[in-house]
C-alpha cells in the first residue's frame, strides 16, 4: 500500500491489524555521469514498492531532501543541513506517531542520513521515553543476499558512489544513461573506502576536485537493468521478511 493513494479510512483499517510503516529516505545529488540525481530516491523506493507487492505493508513517500553538501560542487544538487534534516524527519516520524503508528522502518538509501536519522532518533527517545515510537534504520544494500549479490556482479567496482548496483535499479526502474568513453574510475583502497563510509567526503570544492567525474571508486557503467531487477527483487524480499519480524515483535 502507497500512504499517497490510500485514503484516511483505509489506513485506519490497515492500523486495525498492523500499526507499522516503512519511511524510505534518500536524497536529490549527482550521481557520476550516467547515474540519475535522484538515485538515492528511487532505489528505494523501488525496492519498498516491491516489497509491499507481496506483505501487507503500507510505504510512505521517499524523504528525499537530505543532507549532500559534499556534491554541491555538481549541478543538479540539493542538499539539507544535517540539522534540518533530523528536524524533518522527527516531525514526520512524530506525525506517524500520532496517527496510530508505532514502528517506523526506515530504509535508507543514502549514507549521509545515517548519523542524523540516529541523532534524531535518540532525540525522540530522550524527548518521549516510554511513549516513542521503535524506529529502525536499515540500508537497501546493508541485506546480506543483496550484498553477496553486489559483490558477485561488481566485487571491487561497486565502490561508494555511483555505485553500478545502484545505477543498475534505476535503468531497470527509470531509463539507462549511455557514454561510448567510459573507463574505470580511480579504484580505491580498502582504507579509503573505510574513511569515507557514511558519505564523509569533505567539503564541496575538495570533494569535486578530488573525484572530478562524481563517481568514488564506483564503476556505474558496469551496470545493467537486469541486474537492477535482481538487486530489486533481492532487497524486496529481504525488506518484507524484515519488516515481518520488525512488526511482530
Amino acid at each position: 500500500m502507497d500512504l499517497r493513494t490510500t485514503s484516511s479510512q483505509e489506513v485506519a483499517d490497515y492500523l486495525k491489524f498492523c500499526t507499522g510503516i516503512v519511511l524510505p529516505t534518500g536524497s536529490l545529488e549527482q550521481h557520476g555521469p550516467v547515474g540519475l540525481i535522484g538515485t538515492d530516491a528511487i532505489c528505494v523506493e523501488a525496492i519498498a514498492q516491491s516489497a509491499a507487492e507481496q506483505s501487507s505493508m503500507l510505504v510512505a513517500p521517499v524523504l528525499s531532501y537530505s543532507p549532500a553538501q559534499f556534491n554541491l560542487g555538481f549541478a543538479g544538487t540539493i542538499s539539507l543541513s544535517a540539522e534540518t534534516f533530523a528536524k524533518v524527519f522527527a516531525e514526520i516520524t512524530i506525525s506517524l506517531m500520532r496517527g496510530g503508528f508505532d514502528r517506523i522502518y526506515v530504509l535508507n538509501g543514502h549514507g549521509a542520513n545515517l548519523a542524523p536519522l540516529k541523532s534524531a532518533v535518540h532525540d525522540l527517545y530522550l524527548k518521549l521515553d516510554a511513549a516513542s515510537p521503535t524506529v529502525k534504520i536499515r540500508n537497501w544494500w546493508d541485506f546480506p543476499p543483496v550484498n553477496a549479490l553486489r559483490q558477485e556482479l561488481y566485487g571491487e567496482w561497486e565502490g561508494l558512489h555511483g555505485t553500478p548496483s545502484e545505477v543498475s535499479i534505476t535503468q531497470h526502474a527509470v531509463r539507462a544513461i549511455t557514454r561510448t568513453d567510459a573507463s574505470p574510475p580511480q579504484q580505491l583502497s580498502a582504507e579509503a573506502l573505510r574513511e569515507a563510509a557514511g558519505d564523509y567526503h569533505g567539503p564541496a570544492s575538495q570533494h569535486r576536485k578530488t573525484f572530478a567525474d562524481g563517481r568514488v571508486g564506483s564503476y556505474s557503467e558496469l551496470a545493467k537493468p537486469e541486474h537492477g531487477a535482481r538487486l530489486i527483487e533481492a532487497a524486496a524480499n529481504a525488506l518484507a521478511r524484515d519488516f515481518r519480524d520488525f512488526v511482530s515483535d
